[in-house]
């Protein structure tokens, strides 16, 4: 395992079953120019072999931008999500985000919040861009205070 900087959290550190706790950074998304969400408000999921995904609460977020998507998912952890899909810069974005309606016990308070997939759209964490977990299923966000390797890479299957 690689070794820790201060100030840096190895995936392999986060638990399984996944940990949610609260996280006081600031998050925002963006499509080009266009705030789509900024909030201190955040929860993030961790997992082991995971890069943190971020939950924005919907008051925190521009609902105008989404509409529900087609198609569900499930998780063994957080239950059934449900997809939205952003149209906003003559752009429509199906299934860029999701979230859990109504999530299973210990993920309760996911309910209202949205998680986003980046690219196109572009993740920052305390004014860091952020990159994506590898894979296009997974939804993590990669920033430099996070050592992997990650889950999702060469091999990964999609949805």
């Amino acid at each position: 395992m690689p070794h820790l900087q201060p100030n840096q959290e190895s995936v392999w550190d986060y638990p399984r079953p996944p940990r949610l706790e609260a996280t006081p950074k600031r998050v925002q998304v963006r499509l080009g120019n266009l705030l789509i969400a900024d909030t201190t408000q955040a929860y993030r999921v961790l997992e082991t072999s995971h890069p943190p995904v971020y939950y924005v609460p919907q008051a925190d977020i521009r609902m105008d931008l989404l509409e529900p998507a087609s198609g569900h998912s499930f998780c063994e952890w957080k239950g059934s999500a449900s997809y939205w899909t952003l149209r906003a810069s003559g752009q429509v974005l199906p299934n860029i985000a999701w979230s859990y309606p109504q999530p299973s016990v210990g993920f309760q308070a996911l309910a209202g919040y949205l998680a986003f997939y980046l690219d196109p759209l572009e993740g920052f964490v305390d004014g860091e861009k952020a990159h994506p977990q590898a894979g296009g299923f997974y939804g993590g966000w990669i920033t430099r205070d996070l050592v992997g390797p990650y889950k999702g890479g060469g091999g990964t299957k999609g949805w």
